[in-house]
């Protein structure tokens, strides 16, 4: 599948295809089981207000990295979509690379890995260094099912404006998501 075609779609539809797919940073990584989507004209969005130096990698080109700081404490990991859009990791089943993993978490217990965005950016070792790396080569992999996985929509979570929206995705039943979806 080339993936800049594939990321060169509604963040909506990209966040919802994700699910299900393999995600490898740097031999560690897993299946994603969580995503959200922001549109440019999406309050909630970083884009929202337009291209800032902070946000320069959004209105790059399709299947890159964007990388943030949430609260000044967390790295977060989203796929670039469309200019001013991007699809937020919120959550892997860890599959490859435990060791390393349990190692930077402190933690063992797979459920407490990747479930959240925070957790998951601590688990891979990603940082602001990667913001703007392509998905397409290493130290990224992506790997997509051969058979599309039953996915839960919902809400997006953590956010203050624009909650309505069902822009929030899941595979239904996982135990890995950051938070159950009703």
């Amino acid at each position: 599948m080339d993936l800049q075609e594939f990321f060169d779609r509604s963040s909506v539809e990209v966040a919802r295809d994700l699910i299900g797919a393999e995600l490898v940073f740097s031999g560690a990584g897993g299946v994603i089981v969580e995503t959200e989507a922001y549109e440019p004209d999406d309050p909630a969005s970083h884009s929202f207000r337009g291209m800032t130096p902070r946000t320069r990698t959004m209105f790059g080109p399709p299947a890159h990295a964007y990388v943030y700081r949430s609260y000044g404490i967390h790295w977060c990991l989203n796929f670039v979509c469309r200019p001013g859009s991007a699809v937020l990791i919120r959550a892997l089943q860890p599959t490859s690379g435990l060791a390393e993993m349990e190692a930077r978490r402190g933690k063992a217990d797979p459920l407490l890995l990747c479930s959240g965005p925070g957790r998951l950016c601590q688990a891979l070792a990603i940082s602001i260094e990667q913001d703007g790396l392509p998905l397409q080569q290493p130290p990224f992999a992506i790997t997509f099912p051969e058979i599309a996985p039953i996915v839960s929509v919902g809400q997006r979570i953590g956010i203050t404006k624009a909650i309505d929206l069902p822009w929030r995705f899941g595979l239904r039943d996982s135990t890995h998501v950051s938070r159950k979806f009703r």
